[in-house]
């Protein structure tokens, strides 16, 4: 991958918020991030002042970047929906797993189930299940449920067929009872209900509106809030999942054979390195050294080839010897076995 200039390219971010992705030097996401600013947020990684405050993985992480990428979005809800999307289809080796943070809900309802309940969770999983959100606000994703059991007549939280209580719950948009009604209908409702919680039911949202409006007339200001941040979510979902298409490709953009060129012209070599052997350092305090051997073949990894060495001769923190160490073990094998040793050219990767 070509250098990039990260300083100047951070200068031309937007004051606006969106979600970043930071690229190793393969062209791999190895994290991704959101920001009220993306400005601010993404120079913080490149502030000198700001080195001695990192702990180990952010510092392993920094200095693994090679480039990153933004989206600009329209609010902080789309960038924690967009973030969330990004970190389950790449999976980046700094994020932690993204769990819906237990500050957001999410729900999830079963169309398996003989009578489908909307229910809260934590994670999505792969179950089939259909899920909606995260919701950044407890309160009005609660909201939204009980709206819907009374309007739509769904059935929330619990297990099984619907119980005596559950019974009362009636709904004016189609006003038949639970215990009289063919699962059909029951499942038709369902679907009004996940149109609702997708954001794309426009008269459930007026009605929604409406309430909003009412309560705070009455003076109701904390309902009229719930009720604000119901829509607000909803609508933000809606949003997210119209502007969410992009035409860029996400995949890391990376022409092997392009790649080799310019590493190449960097290092002034005669032939193109077909063949790439990558060794790191690794100790705790100067203690229980390590040494990784990556390999790479036309451009790619080749990971059969992969390798890890234990430090042997040396003692203390003494990168240099334990870099002779471990080339010279590993290429006198190399050797032993009747392979053909390669033209080595020794690039310092360090700082």
């Amino acid at each position: 991958m070509a250098t990039v200039n990260l300083k100047s390219k951070v200068r031309d971010l937007p004051n606006k918020p969106g979600v970043y992705l930071m690229r190793d030097q393969l062209g791999r996401v190895i994290y991704v991030g959101k920001a009220r600013s993306l400005r601010k947020r993404v120079s913080q990684y490149f502030h000198p002042s700001r080195r001695f405050a990192w702990d180990p993985k952010t510092r392993a992480l920094i200095e693994s970047i090679a480039d990153f990428e933004t989206f600009v979005v329209h609010s902080e809800p789309e960038a924690l929906l967009l973030e969330g999307k990004l970190i389950k289809e790449f999976k980046p080796r700094y994020n932690a797993m993204f769990k819906d943070d237990k500050r957001f809900l999410i729900v999830k309802v079963s169309m398996s189930e003989l009578y489908p309940r909307f229910k809260f969770a934590r994670l999505k999983k792969d179950d089939g299940a259909r899920y909606f959100g995260p919701f950044a606000h407890a309160g009005a994703v609660r909201r939204a449920l009980q709206f819907m059991r009374k309007t739509y007549g769904v059935l929330v939280s619990g297990t099984g067929a619907p119980k005596e209580k559950e019974l009362k719950y009636s709904t004016y948009l189609v006003p038949v009872p639970l215990k009289d009604m063919p699962r059909e209908e029951y499942i038709r409702r369902v679907e009004l209900a996940c149109e609702f919680l997708e954001g794309r039911n426009k008269e459930a949202l007026d009605i929604l509106e409406q309430q909003m409006h009412a309560a705070a007339k009455e003076t109701q200001f904390e309902k009229a809030a719930e009720l604000r941040d119901v829509l607000n979510s909803l609508r933000e979902i809606a949003r997210a999942s119209r502007e969410r298409k992009f035409a860029r490709d996400l995949t890391p953009r990376i022409v092997p054979r392009t790649e080799m060129e310019e590493l190449q012209r960097v290092l002034g070599l005669a032939v193109l390195p077909s063949h790439i052997e990558g060794f790191d350092i690794s100790n705790i305090s100067g203690t229980l050294s390590v040494a990784s051997n990556v390999c790479f073949r036309n451009g790619r990894p080749n990971k059969d080839h992969y390798r890890r060495y234990q430090i042997k001769t040396v003692e203390g923190s003494d990168d240099f010897a334990s870099m002779a160490e471990v080339v010279g073990r590993r290429y006198a094998r190399v050797r032993a076995e009747g392979g053909q040793l390669p033209d080595l050219v020794m690039v310092d990767g360090g700082n």
